[in-house]
């Protein structure tokens, strides 16, 4: 059964990285800090910079960037998340990910800059570009998925849109033990989420908390 998954970064002040994306930091100054603990994994390491010696960190934060990777048959994501923001005009731009993005699957990119084909990319990813209501991009990312689940990678306005919604299966959040003062606050809005779904919690060893909500 498709379920739809999300994965988040939160400071322990309840805020994600602050929107102001550039070409070498397209997540934001804060992004670093808050997914450091994430970045330092075996798994990210291997999967997302092609680091194939081994190295990287082991335990709680390795089990969690594992199985981000896991059972994905189809992606979701902002226009922000994709870059179109930072590159309205510009018709050859392909995403922040270079020729072989990290999804090796269908991504569905949430824009109103429509219409604007579809974009095939090398390792099994294609873009494709819908400005349709929520529970519509899921329907059809989930038909694409074939079985497996649907991962909505952000970024957070994405993310609370699907959560509001109460489209989201299992959620979760690693939360970084800093404390930004500043960004998009992560729970506003999303009061009672304890009692639709089921809470675990576990520590790892960077001091990173994971909190996943289970429906």
């Amino acid at each position: 059964m498709t379920r739809l998954r999300i994965d988040l970064f939160a400071s322990l002040d309840g805020f994600t990285a602050a929107p102001d994306p550039t070409v070498s930091n397209p997540m934001g100054e804060d992004w670093g800090p808050l997914t450091a603990a994430y970045a330092a994994t075996r798994t990210f390491r291997r999967t997302v910079l092609g680091d194939t010696s081994g190295a990287g960190t082991t335990g709680i934060d390795e089990d969690f960037a594992a199985a981000f990777f896991q059972g994905i048959g189809a992606e979701i994501m902002g226009a922000a998340m994709f870059g179109l923001h930072s590159h309205p005009d510009d018709d050859t731009w392909q995403g922040w990910w270079g020729d072989e993005p990290p999804f090796g699957c269908p991504v569905y990119v949430l824009t109103h800059s429509v219409p604007r084909p579809s974009l095939e990319m090398a390792g099994g990813t294609t873009f494709h570009f819908r400005n349709a209501a929520v529970e519509d991009v899921l329907d059809e990312a989930a038909e694409a998925a074939g079985g497996l689940d649907v991962r909505v990678g952000g970024g957070i306005r994405t993310a609370r849109a699907f959560l509001r919604a109460g489209l989201v299966d299992e959620l979760h959040v690693a939360i970084a033990p800093i404390v930004l003062g500043r960004g998009n606050r992560v729970w506003e809005d999303l009061r009672g989420l304890e009692h639709t779904h089921t809470v675990s919690t576990s520590v790892a060893e960077s001091g990173t908390i994971h909190v996943t909500f289970t429906r």
